[in-house]
């Protein structure tokens, strides 16, 4: 057993202040050329295959004399100090700005969430109207036509004339003529004005013509002949609307044109339509007439608001 331990200590960590292994007193007498003897060689070898074959643990010695961070000195730990460092997480962190919505005020936010779902809610029931109204006959519409129409009419009125089957072979002139009063007192008739030509010149050549230039005087006419008979009476409650609608058009485009002379008055108007037939190509074998069909109206007296509204235009304009 005491060979056993003496060759356990051989293998312990160095002990000793300088590194060096303990001092064995058994040899300290002994010369350093001197050979170890046979006995301490068959406890080495017996000690190493024990190790190698796993049989019997080795006993630790946990002694004071173990070497420490501070048994190296500091010039060890100033070693280990000196090496590469990890780089420091940098502290500050980025905070997101809000943008939009949320950046406003919480009173502000409610005010604009509001705001949108009112605007997404109009969106909505404006497409479903416009929706039922160019689709064809159904049960909602049977029940609700006079809501869709009122919503449609006539501002949002749809027109798919240009993809139908026979699409529009005719030209139609909208012209108009009145009786003024001047500033005499005495009341004279103009003659006719083209007022569909007249849209036709200001269109002519314009890269960006306006709505009203192409649209206004023509959806006014089929409207009022979409709500009259061919002896030009109203058929239905639209009826008064459209007539009031072409009357106050013709009004603003006289005093426009400046019928009647300078402070002359338009006290009544008549308006009328000229249709042609668009000739056929010279291919076709399709014989058309050329003679122009003529509809007259009957003379409207025009109230003192719309002569008042047509001059508030003129003056804005």
């Amino acid at each position: 057993m005491d060979a056993y331990d003496e060759g356990s200590k051989a293998r312990q960590l160095p002990g000793g202040p300088d590194g060096s292994l303990p001092e064995d007193p058994a040899s300290a007498g002994s010369s350093p050329d001197s050979t170890p003897s046979a006995d301490q060689e068959s406890v080495g070898q017996e000690s190493v295959g024990q190790e190698s074959t796993g049989q019997e643990s080795v006993p630790q010695h946990h002694d004071s004399q173990a070497p420490t961070a501070q048994a190296f000195g500091p010039q060890a730990s100033g070693s280990q100090a000196s090496g590469p460092q990890a780089p420091a997480a940098d502290p500050r962190v980025p905070v997101l700005t809000p943008t939009g919505i949320a950046s406003l005020p919480l009173r502000s936010q409610v005010v604009a969430a509001l705001a949108l779902a009112v605007v997404a809610v109009v969106a909505c029931v404006h497409l479903g109207m416009v929706f039922l109204h160019v689709a064809p006959t159904n049960t909602v519409t049977k029940q609700h036509g006079r809501a869709i129409d009122d919503w449609i009419y006539p501002e949002f009125e749809q027109n798919w004339k240009l993809f139908a089957p026979n699409p529009l072979q005719q030209n139609i002139d909208v012209q108009v003529r009145a009786q003024v009063r001047g500033a005499d007192g005495g009341i004279t008739e103009t003659g006719w004005y083209d007022l569909s030509a007249l849209d036709g010149a200001a269109i002519d050549g314009n890269l960006l013509p306006s709505h009203t230039q192409q649209n206004e005087l023509r959806r006014a006419w089929d409207f009022y002949i979409g709500t009259h008979d061919n002896d030009n009476r109203p058929v239905g409650l639209r009826g008064d609307l459209s007539q009031r609608y072409l009357r106050r058009i013709v009004v603003l485009r006289l005093d426009r044109e400046g019928a009647g002379g300078k402070g002359a008055v338009v006290e009544s108007v008549q308006v009328r339509s000229r249709t042609t037939n668009v000739p056929p190509p010279k291919w076709s074998e399709e014989q058309v007439s050329d003679t122009p069909v003529l509809r007259e109206l009957p003379w409207w007296t025009v109230p003192e608001e719309d002569v008042t509204d047509a001059r508030t235009e003129a003056s804005a304009g």
